[in-house]
């Protein structure tokens, strides 16, 4: 479940990607990267959409099963290739989209075909159909998971929606400071504290 109808997985692995885009954009990652080989997933510009309405967009109209959500976590496995492209804010997006029609094809049963992925992701048909091309070739055409691949992702997932969580969550009201009960004392109890303060000055004398 997740807010807006959209899988809750959706939402953390937008703040995974996120931090992996924005540590890749850091400056001295930038110079590794500019020296890097060109890639078919590297844009010219910085997309205008933000990874997470980007992957809300891709898991509202991609029409994936649940298993083919967690597609994007191959983009890290494909990037650890030789000569494949890193995850920046300049090729996440076409990692994404390629990723999850990669991943649909090989776990569902039906899917979309090619120009429609092209449409969700904002990308010409020929680019996708080279896209993919060059994404299955960057994994090998592995696009398998294996228990305990599946498992350690589940881990991952598990620890950034408990962070997620913590970083949502109100912070804990301050202690109120000890409060002061004033009262109207009665007659009696007037003449009585009179009377106790007098004995004490007569003792003190």
């Amino acid at each position: 479940g997740g807010s807006g109808g959209q899988p809750r997985v959706v939402g953390v692995l937008s703040a995974l990607l996120e931090r992996v885009t924005e540590r890749n954009d850091s400056a001295e990652m930038a110079v590794a990267l500019a020296a890097a080989p060109a890639s078919a997933f590297r844009a010219t510009t910085k997309p205008d959409i933000s990874v997470r309405a980007y992957m809300s967009r891709i898991a509202r109209f991609a029409g994936c099963s649940p298993s083919a959500t967690w597609s994007p976590t191959s983009t890290s496995t494909a990037s650890s290739g030789a000569g494949a492209p890193s995850v920046d804010s300049y090729s996440v997006h076409r990692l994404l989209i390629t990723a999850v029609l990669a991943a649909v094809k090989f776990m569902d049963d039906i899917c979309y075909n090619n120009a429609y992925f092209a449409k969700v992701g904002g990308v010409s048909l020929p680019e996708m159909n080279y896209l993919e091309v060059d994404f299955l070739f960057a994994v090998g055409f592995d696009l398998n998971v294996s228990p305990e691949t599946f498992g350690h992702y589940c881990a991952v997932l598990q620890s950034e929606m408990l962070c997620l969580e913590l970083e949502r969550a109100p912070p804990a009201p301050a202690r109120a400071p000890a409060r002061l009960h004033c009262y109207l004392a009665d007659q009696d109890d007037t003449a009585a504290a009179a009377t106790s303060t007098c004995t004490q000055h007569q003792l003190a004398a």
